[in-house]
Formats: structure tokens, C-alpha cells, sequence
């Protein structure tokens, strides 16, 4: 039996998320600060506050940009805990801190609900292309209720473990996405330097052990000059954030991870934010005092 849906952030990344929801035929009550995109609010149902989305659906989904706005919107005023009872599913589909997730976690069941932390990976492309990679941390059966939502928004779908564990596999893959960042641009800043054409070169490393989706896309945009987000370098900075607090929680070293942080922040420090976070290669690009640039 279908269940009512609730969608909360309807930005960048929530709204085509939202309207996969409602375009397969699902009821979805919609809430967002800035106000419902006209799109959206003509074919879901406009909710007044994050607690009407709770009080009137099944399931909870959550798509905003940092843990505070996820701890505002549950618990904040007319946040979604004032409408939690049992049998519903509040279900984070932000990327926020796994350490925070738990408590958010714990809370919430002592309410009498549940709770699942969802974590997408694929930025503006594939939650357009309901293609999205999740990542989810709860409880199985709950996951299994939630998985043929989940199977509307995104490909590659995986039940990571308890609470917690899908937030940590997202920060995982963003470790893994800023190295690859790195590693591209100063592989592509070392071959233009020493003369060789660098879309060529990427060309080349593409059919060998060194390809890579970072390559493919980053790769090109790097040569191409195209740092349009894509993924903001200022999101990129508040996960790689929560990467390194927890190591320090952890009492883990991740020196990589902080060196790629520095180069985000050379960029931001430059004006760009904003820019996608391909861009990277700017920063290393400085200190080489050369551009990566394909030969005419």
C-alpha cells in the first residue's frame, strides 16, 4: 500500500527529487522556507510548516544543506518532531555529521518513530536523472518500506548498516571524489608543463589503470575551462569538514584530506565558492604558475 509522503527542501537537489515522488503517482506534501517552486506546488499538496508535512505524511523525507538546518527542521519550532508518533519514517537524505545523525536518530525513536539517514551522491545531474547514488544507515525493515522510494530517486540503492552509517559512507565518498580531484589536476598541470597535450593525455589515461569518472567528467572540465556547478567547491568544504572533525573524534590522521581541504579553501579564499569543485586545479595551478589547457 502506497504511503503519504512528505518532502522538506525543495533546492537544488529536492525539488527534481520530489517531483520524481509526485510524477510516479505518490501523494507528497511539500515544504520549503524559500516557498514551494509553482512546478512542485501544482501538483503536490503546499504544506505551512515542516510539522503540517509530518502530521499529514508516512514518511518524512529531509533534503537541506547542513546539520543545523536538519536539527532545526526536526526540532526546531513547528519542526517535524512536533507531529512524530509511531509508525512514521523521518527519512535524511542531507549530508550532514554522522555524529549528530545518531543523536538526531535517538530522539527521534524516543518519540515513537523512525529513522533513516540517506545521504545522496550525484549532485544536480543525477537527482534530475533519478539516477542518484544512496547511501542508508537504520534499521533493515525500515529501509525495506522506504527502499521502492528510494528506487524512484536513485540507481544504486545500499542499506550500509545502523544509524550513522550512511552519513559516514557519504563522507567516505567525498574523501575519495577530493582525492581524485587532486590527483587529476596535478597529473594534468605536470603533463601541460612538460609540454604534452593534455587532452591527449587524459584521452590516453582513460583506456588504463588511472581511468577514473573523476578523469572522464573532472578531467575534461579542467581542460575545457567549465567550472560551472556541478557540485559546489562550498559543499565539497563543509563535507570534507565533517571528514576531519570526525577523524579528530576518531583519533584518525587524514592528512590527504586536509591538503585537499587547503586547496578548496585557496580557491574560496580567490572568489570561488561557488565554482564547481573540478576547480580545484586553479589552486594548484597558482603555485605551478601554469594552466592546464588543451593545445590548439
Amino acid at each position: 500500500m502506497s504511503k503519504k509522503l512528505g518532502f522538506i527542501g525543495l533546492g537544488t537537489m529536492g525539488a527534481p527529487m520530489a517531483g520524481h515522488l509526485i510524477d510516479a503517482g505518490h501523494e507528497v506534501h511539500l515544504y520549503t522556507i524559500e516557498g514551494v517552486p509553482a512546478d512542485l506546488a501544482k501538483k503536490g499538496k503546499v504544506a505551512k510548516s515542516a510539522a503540517d508535512v509530518a502530521k499529514n505524511a508516512d514518511i518524512i523525507i529531509i533534503m537541506v544543506p547542513d546539520t543545523p538546518h536538519v536539527d532545526s527542521v526536526l526540532f526546531g519550532e513547528n519542526g517535524v518532531a512536533e507531529s512524530l508518533g509511531k509508525g512514521k519514517i523521518v527519512v535524511d537524505m542531507s549530508s550532514i555529521s554522522p555524529i549528530e545523525t545518531k543523536k538526531f536518530a535517538e530522539k527521534v525513536e524516543k518519540l515513537g518513530a523512525r529513522y533513516l539517514d540517506a545521504p545522496v551522491s550525484g549532485g544536480e545531474v543525477g537527482a534530475k536523472a533519478a539516477s542518484l547514488t544512496i547511501m542508508v544507515g537504520g534499521h533493515a525493515e525500515d529501509f525495506a518500506t522506504v527502499k521502492p522510494y528510494f528506487d524512484l530517486m536513485g540507481k544504486n540503492v545500499t542499506h550500509v548498516g545502523g544509524n550513522g552509517d550512511g552519513q559516514t559512507t557519504k563522507v567516505a565518498n567525498q574523501i575519495i571524489v577530493a582525492l581524485n580531484i587532486e590527483a587529476v589536476a596535478e597529473a594534468l598541470i605536470f603533463a601541460s608543463k612538460a609540454g604534452a597535450d593534455p587532452a591527449k593525455v587524459r584521452q590516453a589515461l582513460m583506456g588504463g589503470f588511472a581511468s577514473s569518472r573523476i578523469l572522464e567528467v573532472h578531467g575534461e572540465r579542467m581542460i575545457n575551462r567549465t567550472f560551472d556547478p556541478g557540485f559546489r567547491i562550498e559543499l565539497h568544504q563543509k563535507d570534507l569538514n565533517l571528514a576531519l572533525q570526525g577523524a579528530k573524534a576518531l583519533g584518525v590522521s587524514l592528512p590527504n584530506t586536509a591538503t585537499a581541504q587547503e586547496l578548496f579553501n585557496a580557491c574560496a579564499a580567490n572568489g570561488g565558492k561557488a565554482w564547481d569543485h573540478s576547480a580545484m586545479v586553479k589552486a594548484l595551478e597558482l603555485m605551478a604558475n601554469h594552466p592546464v589547457a588543451g593545445k590548439k
